[in-house]
């Protein structure tokens, strides 16, 4: 009976134990309320660089994909499309995974996923308006992104 009852308390401290890692490495990041109003990321130069660097390969897809449209050019489409797609995914480390809250991790998935989805559609319905409708989807993320959060320098730590 003994044995029952510590080994049912050592499962349940494993479990919040597990509950409390979910917590603060999946869903919660790490944010302050910056003066703007908007979540700030508090991230190290290398991780900010690496957030930064996706945003502007969005950024220069999007400039890709447009100029396609008004070339009518649905090869160019694509292959800006692919670039950026779930397949193109850097691998993150867990230091910034764990800093990053639930919601930006959600736009960042959702958003390589609608390229995708612009990517397959381009090829298979050749139709630039269609094109321009995702492309309009797709920009909601972006724009959400950048209203809900910044990024910010985290503060030095003290050696």
């Amino acid at each position: 009976m003994k044995n029952c009852k510590l080994t049912f308390a050592a499962l349940i401290i494993s479990l919040l134990v597990i509950a409390i890692m979910t917590y603060k490495f999946i869903i919660s990041g790490e944010t302050v309320l910056a003066s703007d109003g908007r979540q700030a990321l508090l991230l190290e130069p290398a991780e900010r660089d690496l957030v930064l660097g996706e945003m502007r390969l969005f950024l220069q897809t999007v400039q890709q994909i447009t100029q396609g449209v008004t070339d009518n050019n649905l090869d160019q489409v694509v292959s800006a499309a692919k670039q950026v797609g779930a397949a193109a995914q850097q691998v993150v480390p867990g230091s910034l995974i764990k800093k990053l809250p639930l919601d930006f991790k959600k736009l960042g998935f959702d958003t390589h996923s609608k390229f995708d989805q612009l990517a397959l559609d381009a090829e298979q319905f050749g139709d630039t308006q269609v094109v321009l409708e995702q492309l309009s989807g797709l920009m909601t993320n972006c724009v959400a992104c950048h209203e809900i959060y910044r990024i910010d320098a985290a503060p030095m730590s003290e050696k």
